[in-house]
């Protein structure tokens, strides 16, 4: 971290900083830290998250809109240089990545000359590859066109992404980061320090003295073993208001003892003690076998979904009660970023959680595995059932949210929080791209989607709008039924949406 605030406050070095390290190992803690750090010295931030899953051309065209509002609300100077530009052309939001970040982010930046730091975290995470080298090429190229800005960025350690890393590397505009050449003993260290702060804060608080102890804590950094997400979970597990944290340390010490890396599947472990743990608070909430079920289909909205959606949607798309789902959310609170409220949005507490519920090696109690093509099946199938059953002319998408942008409020400097999107939303966006990934269970899925594309399907085409929208969603359905329902393919004449809705006659 010293070497990172160093480089933010030296505005003769090279204008862009890369950390690149394995899941787990700290990448988003380093993130965060900075940030904070920015903000307690008067630094300006801004930060994206590179969200899992999320659609490719949403996200380029989201990033630096993003970032430009996030510097606008902390500085008058950018609010007015943004306010002249969208005055004279508010068309800016639908121009290209790099167009975009010069508007956007380049000019207002130059125009007030104060110090400034971009954050993307998890660049790897976007889907397309050709979109992280473009959006990093982008960035790297204009940041060091701006007096005393600075770009962060983290990823995972990617063909793409580090050769276009290298490249930047020998025209001397990135510092370069490798989080798993980094000393071992360094990254000990380091946790070391997370643990004794966050640890001594816990005992504070619980009035317990002297603890953890010299060797408790030994444990718990042995138990780490180079991985800052599992000193993160250590802590998310040992503060729980209901149970003492002598309790739950006992739990952790007499759990298996070693923590494998996550670089590949090879070099996991049964019974490593990140998936133990998790493993142990899905057991806990699950005595009953029979719940078990209901369990997975709650998770299974939450592993391979196309983004985060809150408890009263997952409900909609699994027709269960929301109070349902929010108490199964509450028993696994541990595994979520989860604030308790029914609208909310609901965030695995990190990636390696997914990672372990849909791997057949790593997640050893079977009660709680998660198939990822099973799931999609059951989540493609209970889209479109909604669809059906509640997709009418008067839904719009725009109108909503522009509804939404109108409950803002009037006070610039408030953040407006949105609520999560509804079962019908993500229903209309994403149907399709959990259909592409179905492979298993198909039967079930034939006679609603017929029902679909014969009773809903100009509805929903007219509800998603754009061309852009709609001809990569009507090219993955056509390439699934060329694939998957090869009883409708002839030889001479590959199927089409037509012949599917007509039931196969020709």
């Amino acid at each position: 971290m010293g070497a990172i605030k160093s480089w933010v406050t030296n505005f003769k070095s090279p204008s862009s900083f890369s950390v690149v390290g394995l899941p787990g190992t700290g990448k988003s803690a380093i993130s965060q830290t900075v940030a904070e750090w920015c903000d307690e010295n008067g630094l300006l931030v801004a930060s994206y998250f590179c969200s899992p899953g999320a659609d490719k051309d949403g996200n380029l065209r989201l990033i630096f809109p993003i970032l430009a509002t996030q510097l606008a609300q902390k500085h008058p100077g950018i609010r007015t240089a943004l306010a002249s530009l969208l005055q004279s052309s508010d068309e800016v939001v639908y121009e290209s990545a790099s167009s975009q970040m010069e508007k956007l982010i380049m000019y207002p930046l130059q125009s007030v000359d104060v110090p400034v730091v971009i954050i993307i975290d998890g660049l790897d995470e976007w889907i397309d590859n050709r979109s992280q080298s473009a959006i990093l090429s982008i960035l790297c190229g204009c940041i060091k066109k701006i007096p005393k800005a600075k770009l962060l960025v983290t990823s995972r350690p990617k063909t793409d992404i580090l050769d276009t890393l290298f490249d930047a590397v020998l025209d001397d505009l990135v510092l370069f980061l490798a989080l798993y050449d980094t000393a071992p003993d360094v990254i000990d260290n380091d946790i070391r320090l997370f643990l004794e702060h966050e640890l001594s804060r816990l005992a504070s608080r619980n009035w317990l003295d002297n603890w953890p102890t010299a060797v408790e804590l030994d444990l718990l950094c042995s138990r780490a073993n180079g991985l800052f997400v599992y000193a993160a979970a250590i802590v998310k597990f040992l503060d729980q208001k209901q149970v003492s944290l002598i309790q739950q340390y006992a739990i952790i010490a007499n759990s298996p003892e070693d923590t494998i890396h996550d670089g590949t599947l090879e070099g996991v472990h049964k019974g490593s003690s990140l998936d133990s743990m998790c493993l142990f608070v899905l057991q806990e909430a699950c005595n009953d076998d029979g719940y078990d079920a209901v369990v997975r289909s709650v998770l299974a909205m939450m592993v391979p979904v196309e983004r985060p959606l809150p408890p009263s949607t997952v409900a909609a798309l699994t027709r269960l009660e929301v109070e349902a789902v929010m108490k199964i959310c509450r028993g696994i609170q541990l595994l979520l970023t989860f604030d308790g409220g029914a609208d909310q949005p609901v965030h695995l507490f990190h990636r390696l959680v997914a990672d372990l519920l849909t791997s057949p090696t790593r997640c050893v109690n079977k009660r709680f595995y998660i198939p990822p093509g099973k799931f999609h099946s059951e989540i493609a199938l209970n889209c479109l059932k909604l669809l059906n059953e509640t997709l009418d002319d008067s839904f719009s998408l725009r109108e909503r949210a522009e509804d939404s942008e109108g409950d803002e409020g009037d006070d610039d400097d408030e953040y407006y929080d949105p609520p999560g999107e509804t079962a019908l939303e993500y229903a209309c966006t994403t149907w399709h791209t959990h259909l592409a990934k179905t492979r298993e269970d198909v039967a079930a899925l034939i006679p609603v989607l017929r029902q679909f594309l014969e009773e809903k399907s100009t509805m929903w085409l007219k509800v998603i709008g754009t061309k852009a929208d709609t001809a990569p969603a009507l090219d993955g359905i056509i390439c699934w039924l060329r694939e998957v329902c090869l009883r409708l393919v002839t030889p001479d004449r590959p199927p089409t949406l037509t012949h599917f809705k007509s039931g196969g006659k020709r």
